[in-house]
């Protein structure tokens, strides 16, 4: 039975202490948050400690591993200090909103031999498994385009007051914040991002950072691809991904699938068209219409791996990733040229 330590009790957090209380070797030991008074709710709703800060959350025996649910930009602190105190990290994403900052954090961790994991709930979608399985058998032929959507909608509420839109602690806008998942899910299925050019623009909203943004790129597998992130599309859509190759076709929406179709076609494909024909209805108005069982997926590898002792699939250098492809989109942008990664 793992212990575990939540540091930050915002929206975020009820999701994970759900995740971990539905999980049989995992327990919400302790919470804290920022002085916001939330740790107390989810203590008591969860049996759980409250701690007056995160410093005392993660010196504490009473917490085997540490979840980290800060805002973006805060991330790093209880990350180092928990390598410090020899103490494996599930923290959510974006890691952090540099890469400066995300190597400090990696190499803490490989210097004190804890794991350093990132929560991505969108790669547990179980459709992404079969979509995975087409790539690798080359179902789709030579990849010819790869592009994701995520044409949300944020009303003035959801930035007011809040660290969300801010460069400090979000890094990044409709980017950094909600299309990292799916940039995050581009580039695992399809291999490294060579070269990108990209606009973004504030446009609806009064934020420091970006809430539309349209990136072109090209892969290393030669493959050409879009990203577009928006928290500026009223009233909110299905995020979306295409995968297109000489040989094939998959749509997924949320997590349905709109398009499974191949030149050589399988028995099997009719099935899993009708498995995933019916889709959620995500986050694109609402971000707490996410559900949990992703990141319950995630925190049960993240503790099998410490159970193993084996590589965490979603650990610091693969977490960082994303986070530097939006770097380039943000310096692409910034000089108004392509950018070589």
């Amino acid at each position: 039975m793992y212990k575990i330590g939540l540091v930050g009790a915002g929206a975020v957090a009820g999701l994970h202490a759900q995740a971990i209380e539905a999980l049989p070797n995992a327990q919400l030991a302790g919470c804290c948050d920022g002085g916001s008074g939330r740790a107390e709710v989810l203590a008591q709703q969860y049996g759980a400690k409250i701690f007056p800060d995160y410093e005392s959350l993660i010196r504490s025996s009473e917490v085997e591993v540490v979840l980290v649910a800060t805002p973006s930009g805060l991330h790093m602190e209880p990350v180092l200090l928990a390598a410090e105190h020899r103490k494996p990290v599930l923290c959510e994403k974006p890691l952090e909103i540099t890469t400066e900052r995300i190597d400090l954090m990696i190499k803490a961790h490989e210097q004190s031999g804890t794991a350093l994991g990132c929560i991505f709930n969108y790669r547990y979608d179980e459709v992404v498994t079969y979509i995975r399985e087409a790539l690798t058998q080359q179902r789709l032929g030579q990849l010819t385009y790869a592009a994701v959507r995520v044409p949300w909608w944020r009303d003035k509420t959801y930035y007011a007051g809040s660290w969300k839109g801010t460069q400090a602690l979000d890094g990044g806008g409709a980017l950094m914040n909600q299309s990292i998942h799916m940039v995050d899910l581009l580039q695992h299925l399809m291999g490294p991002v060579q070269s990108l050019f990209a606009y973004t623009d504030t446009l609806a909203h009064d934020i420091e950072v970006e809430d539309t943004a349209v990136v072109a790129l090209r892969f290393a597998n030669g493959a050409l691809g879009q990203i577009y992130g928006s928290t500026a599309a009223y009233p909110g859509q299905p995020r979306q991904l295409d995968l297109m190759g000489a040989r094939g076709t998959i749509q997924q929406v949320e997590d349905s699938l709109a398009v499974w179709s191949f030149a050589e076609a399988r028995a099997e494909d009719q099935s899993i068209r009708l498995r995933f024909q019916q889709a959620d209805a995500g986050g694109a108005a609402d971000p707490m219409a996410i559900k949990y069982a992703n990141h319950a997926r995630c925190i049960a590898e993240f503790l099998g791996a410490l159970e193993t002792g084996t590589s965490f699939s979603v650990d610091g250098r693969e977490a960082r990733k994303s986070v530097e492809i939006l770097e380039a989109v943000y310096r692409s942008q910034a000089e108004g040229r392509p950018v070589i990664l």
